[in-house]
């Protein structure tokens, strides 16, 4: 009977490679005519975001956008606060070599460094830094062999393993709405300043078939009233939650992904009164999880005939291999001087803020995360021609959590995430206490030698020349090489030398082997 090859098709996902790119930020934009001359930009909040993606040859083609936001005071006599809109485009090619089209690419750009300028009281400038990054994925398959099947008794070494398998990747819009209603205490809706939207509280959970997501959306509004000077504070924390289809989903598995800020629109409403007090926001959110599993699965690491000679193919295989994904909490707190020293603030108004990761490095069973906190802070002053300012500033911070197991050779993915940004009045500063969470994915790379093919030789097995022979077990000795060694079946040589636990032999130990072959 000729040999019958069961085999199993493995697919997984491997890092091809991941690269950087620098996006040099130059513009210039006019002040609408609905709107006075700038006096002084107080605030400036620029929003990146990746609108396509094209993988090509050894390269990345990466388009975005950018959504600025200007908080200024005008040139009147009441130095009124004014907001301006603007949406920027860039472009840029990120190398990755091995890289072709239709493979599967993650990106994600933040903002290193973004400043605005007035040119003139009817245009002001833009420069700064937007940092693009790209990762390469390669869908890889190959056969192995599960099960030998012969007429003959053929000896299997076979040993668990386990692969980080994707399942699927689901991509769903969130919709979150609210409805905020004006208090009588304060004045009506004159205009709206600016709308900031934070996501925090992620949660993604896989079920049988079924991916659910869902999110907290912190809405913050500043708004003008009925007086000229009014600038009034509004807030709704709302849950936005999506559930989306997935064949094959179990709860055993895991489910990483991104919400990414779709667009924002408002609209505002007069209540019974006739007054403009009602504002209601839609907010849509764009979610990509992917879904992996680690599949566990039998490996042959060996086989032999004592019946026929086999010629094993074996094939060295590179693949990822997750070791841990941890989630923890901490928290920042720093105080920071105002923008000018001859006013002194009374409240704040608007604080706000994003996170990034400026360095990421594994340390034995530790990951040490460095971050950039950047604050933006609106606040009033006790100053007749200035009724309010701005403050903008960088906060550093480092923390460490524990990875049982990391090395330092292993990768380290990270994520940090903005949960609340606080700002409050200390000493004649601005203080602010900001909860960061964060996220790290420790892997590595595993190289396996996997049986993709079993040949039958039609070689003689060799003759044997004793019926009994007596082994003394030597160093690094196993059950199993005995047996190979000798040709004969692992069953026989438990059963001869009456062996409890095969695993358990000593150097030194005298075995009884029924037959010997020559090699």
């Amino acid at each position: 009977m000729a040999i019958e090859l069961v085999k199993e098709n493995i697919e997984y996902e491997q890092l091809l490679g991941e690269n950087t790119a620098d996006n040099v930020i130059k513009a210039e934009y006019v002040i609408p005519d609905t709107l006075p001359d700038v006096r002084e930009i107080l605030m400036l909040d620029a929003n990146p975001s990746i609108i396509s993606i094209e993988v090509m040859q050894d390269k990345v083609y990466i388009e975005g956008q950018i959504l600025y936001n200007v908080l200024y005071l005008s040139k009147e006599e009441n130095n009124e606060l004014f907001s301006v809109n603007y949406v920027g485009k860039f472009t840029n090619y990120i190398q990755v070599s091995g890289s072709e089209h239709k493979m599967l690419c993650q990106s994600e750009c933040s903002i290193e460094h973004m400043g605005c300028n007035f040119v003139n009281e009817r245009k002001i400038s833009m420069e700064g830094i937007v940092k693009t990054k790209a990762k390469v994925m390669k869908n890889c398959s190959f056969d192995i062999v599960k099960e030998i099947k012969h007429s003959n008794d053929i000896q299997l070494l076979k040993n668990p393993a386990s692969i980080d398998k994707i399942i699927g990747e689901v991509k769903g819009n969130l919709v979150g709405k609210s409805h905020l209603v004006i208090p009588m205490d304060k004045p009506q809706i004159k205009s709206i300043l600016k709308i900031d939207v934070n996501l925090h509280k992620r949660d993604i959970r896989v079920i049988e078939g079924k991916v659910e997501v869902d999110t907290f959306a912190l809405l913050q509004v500043i708004y003008k009233g009925d007086e000229e000077r009014e600038i009034e504070y509004l807030s709704d924390d709302i849950l936005i939650r999506q559930e989306m289809d997935l064949t094959g989903a179990n709860s055993s598995m895991d489910g990483f992904g991104d919400f990414i800020i779709q667009n924002i629109e408002h609209n505002i409403k007069e209540d019974d009164l006739g007054e403009s007090r009602i504002l209601d926001i839609e907010l849509n959110v764009r979610a990509e999880v992917k879904v992996s599993t680690k599949e566990n699965i039998d490996i042959i690491e060996d086989a032999y005939s004592p019946a026929t000679v086999l010629n094993m193919v074996k094939k060295d295989y590179i693949f990822n291999v997750v070791h841990g994904v941890r989630g923890f909490e901490t928290i920042v707190k720093e105080n920071l001087p105002v923008r000018n020293k001859g006013t002194k603030p009374q409240s704040v108004i608007l604080s706000k803020g994003k996170v990034c990761v400026t360095d990421k490095k594994l340390v034995e069973d530790k990951a040490v995360i460095e971050g950039l906190l950047q604050v933006n802070v609106l606040y009033k002053v006790d100053n007749d021609s200035k009724c309010v300012d701005a403050i903008e500033e960088e906060v550093p911070f480092t923390f460490t959590t524990d990875v049982p197991g990391a090395k330092i050779d292993m990768n380290c993915a990270a994520k940090l995430f903005l949960e609340s940004l606080d700002g409050f009045i200390e000493a004649g500063t601005i203080g602010i206490k900001a909860v960061i969470s964060a996220e790290t994915k420790v892997s590595y790379e595993s190289h396996k030698d996997f049986i993709i093919d079993v040949e039958e030789i039609e070689d003689e097995i060799p003759m044997k020349k004793a019926s009994i022979t007596i082994y003394c077990v030597q160093p690094g000795d196993t059950m199993w090489k005995i047996a190979k060694r000798y040709s004969i079946p692992m069953e026989n040589l438990i059963k001869v030398n009456s062996i409890d636990d095969m695993e358990n032999i000593s150097s030194g130990e005298k075995l009884i082997i029924p037959g010997r072959a020559v090699i």
